[in-house]
């Protein structure tokens, strides 16, 4: 069974920025291989994250109302938006605004001028990474429960033996 089996055939990608040339530039790289979403502000991406939950979001940092790093705060606090991936699109360079950015749980930036080559790159490293991961979540919580199954036998059939007349006491 491959990682993809088990997701749709094209990942979903949110792009959120409230510049409308930058939404269409975006879009146009990557709709040729995936879903896309778009949002021009904040409040627009936190709603379709939940409702159309995506595969990973690239967000703008500079906003009005609810600037990119709320935003990313807002989506890692949520059980449902926790574990998507968001890569930071800005003008910012500022050591302090990365780290920042990374503290709030994004995986990347990547800095404005947009080059389609860079997005392309890091969005298919960082959905490759998220597939990896999603797919050792899923063995891992498959393992924990036949661990767990394994374990309930073991301990009734402990229980049997040494409820059992021929055990020694």
């Amino acid at each position: 069974m491959t990682v993809l089996s088990e997701r749709k055939e094209r990942p979903t990608i949110l792009v959120v920025d409230d510049r409308p040339a930058n939404l269409t530039l975006v879009a146009n790289v990557l709709k040729d291989d995936y879903e896309i979403n778009l949002a021009n502000n904040g409040a627009k991406a936190l709603g379709l994250a939940l409702s159309d939950v995506p595969d990973l979001i690239l967000l703008d940092v500079m906003m009005p109302e609810i600037d990119g790093f709320e935003v990313c705060r807002r989506l890692k606090a949520n059980p449902i938006t926790s574990e998507i991936p968001v890569i930071f699109l800005t003008a910012k360079t500022e050591v302090d605004d990365e780290e920042l950015g990374f503290s709030l749980g994004a995986v990347d930036f990547i800095h404005k001028p947009i080059s389609p080559p860079i997005i392309i790159a890091r969005v298919r490293t960082h959905l490759k990474i998220k597939f990896m991961q999603d797919y050792l979540r899923r063995e891992n919580a498959k393992l924990q429960g036949e661990a767990k199954l394994q374990s309930s036998e073991l301990d009734q059939l402990r229980d049997y033996l040494w409820a059992s007349p021929f055990a020694k006491r």
